[in-house]
């Protein structure tokens, strides 16, 4: 499959088989790293890493993923260059396309992304906006399938805030994978209405289904919960509001005795805030993959960049 050339904006551009392709190649370079095998498909390339958020995962996991291929990674800050301030977006992703020979971007609006994708004139890679967090479903997908051997038919429930970057995401993918996807969270954090018309869409054609829930009881049969921090980067104010809203829906002991089944695993982007939307006991039991997937994230964010940029 070519992907050569593709920027990787969101998962609605990508085909299911892209997706399963991706993952495959994720996996394949994963086993080749534990058997301390790198690759030389990005040498002599040189990427930038633009971030205007900070960053543990998706930081490192660029960096060492570049690295391992052969190519150069370059960090620039918030403040190491004049992206939307001095020079617009369309110049400074003009120089940059110029320069390098793909971009990372993690930051705020969405726009800002989808510009530097249209004007650049190489790879753009999202690293997050505050719409969407591509490399990080591809990373929940690849760590789903490996605890399980599979996706298509599986019951997937995302709980607490659900219409932030992170809810957004998962639904396009799992719809996209055939997972039945479930968001339970109060109706005032429910999704955009023409975001879930697309998905639903996703799920007709892949055979799943989607759900939108305030009911608890929603997590019955579940394989998977996630969830995310009731306040995403930005929204600090909002902290004793959003607490007392979503406090019916941390992912606690008895919420996952709910799902009737004793192999539901948690699953969860990291940071997390232990006592707010996951307590502590969940998220240190065996039941919680979530270093298994903050792993995966560098090998899905290589499997994107070998895919649409390497030789």
């Amino acid at each position: 499959m070519n992907l050569k050339g593709r920027s990787f904006i969101t998962l609605k551009d990508y085909s299911p088989e892209e997706i399963g392709y991706l993952l495959d190649l994720a996996a394949d370079l994963k086993a080749r790293k534990k058997q301390g095998i790198t690759g030389n498909s990005l040498k002599g390339k040189n990427i930038a890493l633009i971030f205007e958020k900070p960053s543990t995962r998706t930081r490192c996991s660029f960096v060492v993923a570049a690295v391992d291929e052969g190519a150069h990674p370059e960090y620039l800050g918030k403040d190491d260059i004049q992206l939307g301030h001095k020079e617009s977006v369309e110049d400074t992703a003009r120089v940059l396309g110029r320069i390098f020979d793909g971009i990372e971007f993690r930051g705020f609006k969405h726009k800002t992304v989808e510009d530097l994708a249209e004007y650049a004139g190489v790879p753009v890679w999202n690293g997050l906006t505050d719409d969407y967090h591509p490399t990080q479903i591809l990373a929940d997908l690849l760590t789903m399938k490996e605890h399980f051997g599979y996706l298509k038919g599986l019951r997937f429930v995302y709980a607490g805030d659900g219409r932030n970057n992170m809810a957004n995401s998962l639904m396009i993918g799992m719809s996209k994978m055939g997972v039945h996807f479930t968001i339970l969270a109060p109706k005032s954090l429910w999704p955009r209405e023409d975001l879930v018309e697309l998905c639903q869409g996703y799920a007709k054609e892949s055979g799943s289904t989607i759900t939108l829930t305030e009911d608890i009881d929603g997590v019955k049969d579940a394989d998977t919960i996630y969830t995310d921090v009731w306040c995403s980067m930005g929204e600090e104010d909002k902290a004793a509001q959003r607490i007392a809203l979503l406090k019916p829906y941390q992912v606690n002991k008895e919420l996952m005795e709910k799902t009737g089944k004793d192999t539901t695993i948690f699953m969860h982007c990291l940071p997390a805030v232990k006592g707010n939307e996951v307590t502590e006991e969940v998220f240190e039991s065996g039941a919680s993959v979530v270093f298994d997937e903050a792993e995966n994230r560098m090998h899905t964010i290589k499997a994107i960049m070998v895919a649409t940029l390497g030789e």
